[in-house]
């Protein structure tokens, strides 16, 4: 089960994430993404209330860094210790902006 959050000001885009990112829930996930961030400027995420994520929705991440980096920044918010295991595990840490 995910629930998205998500807000949209102006050029930014803020979506609160709860439950799971897994093969299952990661397609709605970057539907929402994709239906959102073409005029963006600044995309946050915020992952207070998450509490897994498995490949699937680290590729959903990924691709909305690389379409972020060519328009604007992504920040990742909130990442509890096991999700954060997971960033530094695959390397995503080192991708994404974490606060």
């Amino acid at each position: 089960m995910l629930d998205i959050k998500k807000t949209i000001e102006g050029e930014k885009a803020f979506f609160a994430l709860s439950g799971r990112v897994d093969s299952v829930t990661a397609p709605e996930l970057e539907k929402e993404v994709k239906a959102s961030i073409n005029d963006i400027t600044e995309l946050t995420i915020d992952m207070k209330e998450l509490d897994y994520i498995s490949s699937a929705g680290l590729r959903v991440l990924l691709a909305a860094q690389k379409q972020m980096n060519k328009q604007g920044k992504m920040t990742i918010l909130n990442v509890n210790e096991t999700i954060m295991e997971i960033f530094e595990v695959t390397g995503f840490s080192e991708i994404l902006t974490i606060e």
